[in-house]
């Protein structure tokens, strides 16, 4: 708004009137509107990726909703914010970020980055002991039964992750 000449406390009374709500820095939103929480979470972090839980439940990996969203950035990112507004935050090295990043549309219609298939499973295996057991065998088991899956992008993925030899005995269970 400040871009469109209008004076903050012009704007800041327009929020007041019209019982506008704060959802982050600079963005507001009207009461009768319902908020896209992960659209909010790219435009406060646009350099980072939605993965984790959140991305194992686009792909129908698991089938409950993700109580906190997650997000990656890179390593040295100040997300204190972030996780003090209730995001779960994860790092990587700054040239392992991009690996699997694509975009998709969300519930809502916007267009979001998430990891795909693979770079979710790769990370599912990095952090495995941050998930429970029945969700880690259950995504892992989802992926596998699925016909659009990459197994070749998968290993690449794993060995820039330097965990091949982790997911090699994983995927042997499964196979």
């Amino acid at each position: 708004m400040l871009d469109a000449n209008v004076s903050k406390d012009v704007f800041y009374k327009f929020v007041k009137v019209n019982s506008y709500y704060k959802v982050g820095p600079g963005m507001y939103v009207s009461p009768d509107e319902i908020v896209d929480e992960l659209l909010v979470l790219h435009k406060r972090c646009p350099n980072g990726v939605i993965s984790h839980d959140e991305a194992l439940y686009h792909y129908g990996f698991i089938d409950r909703e993700p109580v906190e969203h997650t997000i990656t950035v890179y390593s040295g990112y100040n997300a204190s914010r972030l996780r003090r507004s209730g995001y779960k935050v994860y790092y990587v090295n700054k040239n392992l970020l991009d690996i699997g990043k694509t975009d998709v549309t969300d519930s809502f219609g916007n267009i979001i980055p998430v990891y795909d298939m693979e770079r979710t499973v790769v990370d599912l295996v990095r952090n495995r002991s941050q998930f429970e057991l029945q969700d880690f065998n259950t995504a892992m088991k989802e992926y596998i039964r699925r016909s659009d899956k990459n197994l070749i992008k998968l290993a690449d993925y794993a060995k820039a992750f330097r965990l091949d030899k982790v997911l090699q005995k994983y995927l042997e269970v499964l196979l």
